[in-house]
């Protein structure tokens, strides 16, 4: 009896923790890779990335990170170009998003994106990729709209 009550315990709390919000669903896992930013000045910026391919991490991307290294960041890359748009909805850093054309171009940049808004940011024109380093990284180094990004995954890639 005691056995049969200690059953159904265990098996109401188990479908109460699966309903739970975000109990069920695991974080996304990212391959990690490297990306370059070239200025206009001649100066090259290299970034350690995590890559966003399918719509579930794209859907993640930096979501509930508590910080970032200063050389860290993630490149979301699209199957083809299109206009993109974001928002920083359960992200708790500032971001800073370079906006980039199928060449490599930064489109436009978007700095210090605020943590947890809901306001859409949206490319400049239709894009290839994003790449979201820490807020305020791109003033600091310098890194403007008409700069290069160089990556395998983006086809103006050297």
């Amino acid at each position: 009896m005691i056995g049969r009550i200690l059953s159904r315990f265990v098996l109401c709390f188990s479908v109460f923790l699966a309903a739970a919000p975000g109990a069920a669903s695991a974080l996304e896992q990212f391959q990690r890779s490297t990306v370059t930013v070239e200025t206009a000045a001649g100066q090259r910026f290299r970034f350690n990335i995590e890559v966003a391919l399918s719509p579930a991490q794209q859907a993640q991307g930096l979501m509930f990170r508590e910080k970032m290294e200063a050389d860290a960041g993630m490149l979301f890359v699209y199957d083809q170009v299109q206009p993109a748009a974001f928002w920083m909805k359960n992200t708790l850093i500032p971001l800073d998003m370079l906006f980039i054309a199928a060449d490599g171009r930064i489109v436009n940049i978007h700095e210090r994106a605020v943590p947890h808004s809901t306001d859409a940011i949206r490319s400049a024109a239709p894009v290839k990729a994003i790449l979201e380093i820490n807020g305020g990284m791109s003033a600091r180094l310098g890194i403007r709209a008409g700069d290069r990004v160089v990556h395998p995954l983006i086809a103006g890639a050297k």
